[in-house]
């Protein structure tokens, strides 16, 4: 089926702004009737639908981005104080460049300094947190009063660091991420290492959401052995997976146009539940 034929796909691109935008940059929860819809929730739900940057408004997405990157265009956002905005609005617009383009080269600089940042908050073989902070002001300057870091465990940096860690480090840094206490910011707040108690519901949704951005990294297949065995229990006699009506979040579910008839639920939970297993197991889609 086309791609453009699904209706989530129409509305998200009936709502995008002249210049590639939907307004207001940042948030990743869930659209409210005062912003229907933010630019990082278009772009999450659209690279969740399988758009790509050779689809025309990812193009537009990433030149606006790129834009800000640059300066030549400015975010609409509030400017936080809780943080170094300017570093954050950095971040978190480099993240979203290379999720859909992981060779563009506005973004090399600012991925290298997250990369010193984290290679030497690991570098006694776990997470130091003051080692962090004291690199991290190397780089960063304070700008606000009682300014907090850049939290380690969260959805820009899992995303920004793939693929560009040192072997080392990057197990390190997964096993930080499994094993702590809070998930990942953004997208699941309990500790991955332990399973979801119920395999239909919201919070196996999340759960699998933070196991395909830890996926990305090449030493997923050992650490998350744990998680793909319980998956595989939850498999049916006809090798399919069913999350469940209550799953249906408007991020990562539906994919298809409509959950009326459950078939067709149990297609797309099978789907992206394959997809995370191809990108652990490295095999093939069987669905």
């Amino acid at each position: 089926m086309d791609i453009y034929n699904n209706k989530w796909v129409q509305q998200i691109i009936s709502l995008q702004h002249d210049d590639g935008s939907w307004g207001y940059f940042h948030t990743l929860s869930k659209p409210t009737t005062i912003v229907p819809m933010t630019t990082e929730q278009a772009l999450r739900r659209l690279f969740i639908l399988g758009l790509t940057k050779d689809d025309e408004p990812i193009k537009r997405a990433l030149n606006y981005m790129r834009n800000v990157l640059t300066g030549s265009q400015n975010l609409p956002d509030r400017r936080e104080k809780v943080l170094n905005w300017d570093a954050f609005e950095k971040h978190m617009i480099a993240t979203w460049i290379r999720i859909f383009d992981k060779e563009d080269v506005l973004t090399i600089s600012i991925v290298n300094m997250w990369v010193d940042i984290v290679v030497h908050a690991f570098k006694n073989g776990h997470f130091d947190e003051s080692l962090y902070s004291k690199e991290y002001r190397k780089y960063i300057p304070i700008l606000n009063k009682r300014e907090r870091v850049i939290n380690v465990s969260q959805f820009y940096m899992i995303n920004l660091l793939q693929g560009v860690l040192d072997k080392e480090t990057e197990n390190h840094f997964v096993d930080y991420l499994i094993n702590h206490d809070n998930g990942i910011t953004y997208i699941y707040h309990s500790k991955i290492a332990e399973i979801p108690q119920i395999f239909q519901s919201i919070q196996t949704n999340r759960w699998l959401a933070a196991l395909e951005l830890i996926a990305g990294y090449d030493c997923a297949k050992n650490k998350l052995q744990y998680a793909i065995d319980w998956i595989y229990e939850h498999q049916d006699k006809n090798k399919q997976w069913d999350l469940g009506q209550k799953s249906k979040d408007g991020t990562y579910f539906p994919l298809s146009n409509s959950w009326h008839k459950s078939f067709i639920r149990k297609q797309d939970c099978t789907i992206r539940i394959e997809k995370l297993l191809e990108k652990v197991e490295g095999r093939k889609l069987t669905f």
